[in-house]
């Protein structure tokens, strides 16, 4: 006999979608086409059409639970060659913003971060705030620095700079993405039980993470992008975007150690090493954000969702308000070099404080996706 599943559909959760990006979706007839063009879909249980089906149907826990959706790279193939216009890389790109949002906490900042109206918020009055009152408190906020150098450490200290964002990074980051992964992992495994992807009863730890080590190689390279027809400029800009955030962590942690290890204080000679490392990744971070905007605008249709946009926002202005900083110093330029450095910070805390609610969490939940993919042994 054949297996018996009882639908409920979630109509509130098909709205959602249509908001997300998803409008498309209900121009789908299941023709197939877009598991057939897929160049990275696994050859059993192929995306997307069955996301596509059950998104249809409403069926929220199906598919938020569904590694397959974080497996797809938006690459467009199949939104290109859709017989019926249903673009089913827009619809999944929406499930994972749904997923996201379901699975970070707090709710509520959650919704805030992905809201529009409520950018000036967000995005610049509660950084700013924070700022303010813990600078003023301590001190270490100085808004006549003075000096025949340009110091940003004499008007934003380095222990404020550090106050504020080590425990986003140590702390707020690990425990967001912690408690979201805890679920989402266990119930990706479920559905792939579900679905019969695998057979594996219980999920082995070393098993997954030695997965998650051989995947490694194949995200720092970006080569799923490279096996796509449709937008494969899209892959150098990625790849810049990519290894800039690579690089400036590098810089940053070498620049915490020579601060609080070897009591070296800046600012740094142009000649550091891992200052060359910086401005390289600062440019890189730039042009790839622009080469992003320049693609999206060249698309004749392209999706307007503000959550693509917020992130190509602070991947360009983390870029341009670092380097500006840098270069109005050392025009020697202090009103505008410290006021620059002050915006900088904020979008700085953008990334860090709201990163496991925005887009940009993508970047933890496909490579566990990606891992896991690997663990169960499905091509």
């Amino acid at each position: 006999m054949t297996d018996k599943y009882l639908i409920e559909p979630d109509v509130n959760f098909v709205r959602e979608v249509v908001g997300l990006g998803g409008d498309t979706l209900k121009k789908c007839f299941q023709c197939a086409t877009c598991s057939v063009v897929c160049p990275i879909s696994p050859d059993t249980k192929p995306f997307p059409r069955k996301e596509m089906i059950a998104a249809s149907w409403g069926l929220k826990d199906r598919l938020v639970a569904n590694h397959d959706i974080w497996l797809c790279h938006h690459c467009g193939d199949c939104t290109t060659k859709c017989p019926r216009g249903a673009k089913p890389g827009e619809v999944l790109s929406a499930i994972r913003s749904y997923a996201i949002a379901d699975y970070a906490i707090p709710k509520t900042l959650g919704k805030w971060v992905n809201d529009p109206k409520m950018l000036p918020v967000t995005g610049l009055l509660i950084p700013t705030v924070i700022f303010l009152v813990l600078g003023l408190i301590t001190g270490l906020l100085d808004f006549t620095p003075g000096g025949d150098e340009i110091v940003h450490s004499h008007f934003f200290s380095s222990w404020l700079v550090d106050m504020v964002f080590v425990p986003l990074a140590m702390v707020w980051i690990p425990v967001i993405f912690a408690i979201g992964l805890n679920r989402f992992i266990k119930d990706i495994h479920a559905n792939a039980l579900l679905e019969g992807k695998t057979d594996k009863k219980e999920l082995e730890f070393v098993g997954f993470i030695t997965a998650l080590i051989r995947v490694i190689p194949t995200i720092l390279k970006q080569d799923k992008f490279a096996e796509c027809d449709e937008n494969k400029d899209r892959d150098t800009a990625h790849l810049m975007v990519f290894w800039s955030f690579i690089a400036l962590f590098i810089v940053t942690n070498i620049f915490f150690v020579h601060l609080y290890v070897l009591q070296w204080h800046g600012p740094y000679p142009q000649w550091h090493p891992a200052k060359w490392l910086a401005n390289i990744g600062g440019l890189a971070l730039i042009v790839g954000g622009i080469l992003m905007i320049k693609n999206r605008l060249s698309k004749t249709d392209p999706p307007t969702t503000y959550k693509d946009w917020y992130l190509l926002g602070l991947v360009l202005g983390l870029g341009l308000t670092g380097m500006l900083t840098e270069m109005t110093r050392l025009a020697n330029l202090a009103g505008l070099s410290y006021g620059m450095y002050f915006i900088h910070l904020i979008f700085v805390f953008n990334l860090f404080a709201y990163l496991p609610f925005s887009k940009l969490a993508h970047l933890v939940y496909r490579t566990v996706a990606m891992a896991y993919n690997e663990y169960i042994g499905r091509q």
